[in-house]
């Protein structure tokens, strides 16, 4: 759906393609401020990010920007990727659209920001179109948003941060430990049932992967990690005893779980997949 915008900001994004009014260089990150086009509210700014993931803040917005999220490397499967977007519980000032060869889709408002939920959609579907509101005193107002580029199981939501509640199958298992964010063996301390998802303590013997500091270490010479997996609600996950695999992807700081085998099992379908020489890859069982 087409939604209207001013027609001297419309005017503004024809001419930005032709002639961009400022450019911002290739980076995980930006800051910048309205002010410095504070009088030429037909100004659009054209911001690139080229990361995996990164932020955005928008000090006292005015105009536009465009903001061009893209991998930082050329790759075949780049076409496939989710832009995921967390806004600021702080986040006003603006309306985020996705701007796709000029025709514009409304994808967050003003207070739909405010709500700080993850929304995601496919990079094909364009860039982010930010357009300033009309306000008395800009000063108040700042729009900011972490991003992440994901990829995710074919027929899953990218915007529930996880896999659905259904098992993994035993392919997706084998393959989900050689490539998630986190893999680690390990037990439940307790379930938290929060708003809108699950938080599940867990504690490792084990950790084989973390791709950022989600888990922490207890000390001692006993090497124990502690940390949270999160999960949609709708699980209905429950305590239970034993060992368990801990797999999973990383959004936002945050570890989501994909899979959670009883390790006795996973152990099971490791060593007949390593007698058949149909492994992904090895890791450590001892």
């Amino acid at each position: 759906m087409l939604w209207p915008l001013s027609a001297c900001l419309l005017a503004a994004l024809a001419l930005c393609r032709s002639a961009l009014s400022q450019y911002s260089s290739d980076q995980c990150s930006w800051r910048g401020s309205g002010l410095t086009h504070e009088g030429h509210t037909r100004d659009v700014e054209q911001v690139y990010l080229r990361c995996s993931q990164g932020s955005l803040e928008w000090l006292y917005p005015t105009g536009a920007i465009i903001v061009n999220l893209r991998p930082n490397t050329a790759s075949p499967a780049a076409g496939l990727l989710s832009v995921c977007i967390k806004p600021s519980h702080e986040s006003s000032g603006t309306h985020i659209y996705l701007d796709r060869l000029g025709k514009l889709r409304l994808l967050l408002r003003e207070r739909e920001q405010a709500e700080g939920k993850v929304h995601c959609f496919s990079i094909q579907e364009g860039a982010l179109f930010i357009e300033a509101l009309p306000q008395r005193d800009i000063s108040r107002k700042i729009t900011a948003f972490q991003y992440e580029l994901v990829s995710h199981r074919p027929g899953v939501d990218p915007s529930s941060l996880s896999a659905s509640c259904q098992p993994c199958t035993d392919a997706e298992l084998l393959l989900a430990v050689c490539t998630s964010d986190f893999v680690g063996r390990g037990s439940i301390l307790g379930v938290e049932q929060e708003e809108e998802q699950t938080s599940v303590a867990v504690t490792l013997t084990r950790l084989y992967r973390q791709k950022s500091q989600v888990f922490v270490s207890g000390g001692g010479r006993a090497k124990r990690f502690t940390g949270r997996v999160k999960m949609p609600r709708e699980c209905g996950v429950k305590p239970g005893e034993g060992e368990f695999l801990f797999i999973g992807t990383v959004r936002f700081g945050e570890a989501w779980l994909s899979c959670a085998p009883r390790y006795r099992d996973f152990l099971r379908l490791y060593q007949d997949a390593q007698e058949r020489g149909t492994n992904p890859c090895h890791i450590d069982t001892n």
